[in-house]
């Protein structure tokens, strides 16, 4: 980054990866202490010398926390117990991401938003996407932070913003209006909301490959090949990914190379971990992440927190840029959900990216339902690319079903945008729906 942005930003990019382990070094002990201050871990600490945290057998001891641990407090034990800042200190308030559960609402105090706003301005820089570019923003504005947090992160980088919000508070038809008339250069949001609106557009003869968007910037879902490949089409654009958490910040970005995320060990602390040991694993070795905030745990007392995500870890990727410095995580899955029909197991991720792989599927829906006979049934409903053949492309989408998945679904053809409607009302298009009675 630029000198000027680095000085009105809270902390610059790290020269060398022993510069990172100094900062590391600095400030666990600091994390340790903002944790222990929280009724949450009394008596969970009191075995942990805190002169010794950079000894990797003496941070082990540590307990891991994870989501199902916050949500067994009450919502007066999480403020009182978890939750460590004066009302006059809290500068907002984020929204847990994840979509299951009760949601828990994170104090960020100000010290935290200082560099939680590292996390957002490092994922333009890292990406490429350079001042002067125009980003249309259609990420949820409001207590979910990622929207708000990255147009206030796009004046600090130069970067031009249109604050369209999720498809829920600006029509998505407004968006793409605003889209082709104030022609922005960049379009960040989820990746499935970028798949509706492209549909949406298609639907309306609008050119969307031929506009003037050549590069998109998403997080929050799992953007597999097939994916990055079809927003890349629809979009005529770049697909950049990033990855952050409500629990530190936005976390890490794709270079140029886009062989995975870099992720800033400057500002979080991370460990990948194997599931059932809990032991560090091996470059390239699957394991959950578990992350401690290094400066952002003044509000709430996050510390190793196992965030449910699967990963592989590099030391370092492709790029000649500064970001080199960085290690890489890839996902290697992630939690997902699956329909289970018939003794078969369907993963969503997967059906997801089997039809997004077919060219001449447009969109889709696929649900579980109660037949008249009361046995499970398997309904897909597609819209097809104009030109192509409804009824052969039904035929094939059924056949290619039950030859990889051995389930074959009642497919049936929808008129073009007819989902786009459909979705219009939810940022992340509800594709998978379990309506059996």
């Amino acid at each position: 980054m630029s000198v000027e942005t680095a000085e009105k930003l809270a902390l610059g990019l790290p020269e060398s990866p022993e510069a990172i382990a100094e900062i590391q070094r600095a400030r666990k002990p600091i994390a340790f202490e903002n944790a222990r201050r929280a009724k949450f871990w009394k008596g969970k600490l009191d075995h942990i010398n805190p002169a010794k945290l950079n000894d990797p057998e003496e941070w082990a001891k540590i307990p891991i926390m994870d989501k199902d641990q916050l949500r067994e407090l009450s919502t007066e034990e999480f403020y009182e117990d978890f939750c460590t800042a004066k009302q006059e200190d809290i500068c907002e308030y984020w929204r847990s991401g994840g979509s299951t559960g009760r949601p828990l609402f994170y104090p960020k105090t100000y010290e935290d938003i200082r560099y939680n706003m590292v996390g957002f301005a490092r994922t333009y820089d890292c990406t490429g996407t350079l001042p002067g570019n125009l980003a249309h923003i259609a990420f949820p504005l409001g207590i979910h932070p990622a929207g708000h947090m990255w147009a206030r992160a796009a004046r600090l980088m130069g970067i031009g913003a249109v604050w369209g919000g999720s498809g829920a508070a600006l029509p998505s038809t407004v968006q793409l209006d605003l889209i082709q008339s104030l022609k922005p250069t960049v379009f960040m949001g989820m990746s499935s909301y970028g798949l509706h609106l492209a549909n949406l557009a298609a639907s309306q003869g609008i050119d969307l490959p031929g506009g003037s968007v050549d590069r998109i910037l998403c997080t929050a879902e799992p953007v597999s090949a097939a994916k990055r490949a079809r927003l890349s089409r629809d979009w005529g654009a770049e697909v950049y990914d990033c990855f952050g958490m409500t629990e530190c910040s936005m976390m890490g970005a794709e270079s140029e190379e886009r062989d995975g995320f870099h992720i800033w060990t400057d500002l979080a602390f991370i460990e990948v971990l194997d599931e059932e040991t809990m032991k560090p694993v091996g470059e390239g070795e699957p394991g959950v992440l578990v992350m401690t905030p290094l400066f952002s745990n003044n509000g709430a007392a996050f510390l190793r927190w196992n965030s449910g995500d699967i990963v592989t870890w590099q030391k370092q990727g492709l790029t000649k840029s500064g970001y080199s410095v960085f290690p890489i995580l890839r996902h290697a899955h992630r939690t997902a959900g699956f329909f289970k029909i018939r003794g078969v197991n369907i993963n969503h991720q997967e059906y997801e990216d089997f039809l997004f792989d077919i060219p001449e599927v447009n969109d889709f829906k696929a649900e579980l339902v109660t037949s008249e006979d009361g046995t499970d049934g398997f309904a897909l409903s597609i819209e097809v690319r104009p030109g192509a053949d409804a009824d052969a492309v039904s035929d094939k989408v059924g056949e290619m079903t039950r030859h990889t998945f051995e389930v074959r679904p009642v497919v049936s053809v929808l008129a073009l945008g007819t989902l786009a409607k459909e979705f219009e009302s939810s940022v992340k298009a509800p594709r998978f729906v379990d309506k059996r009675q």
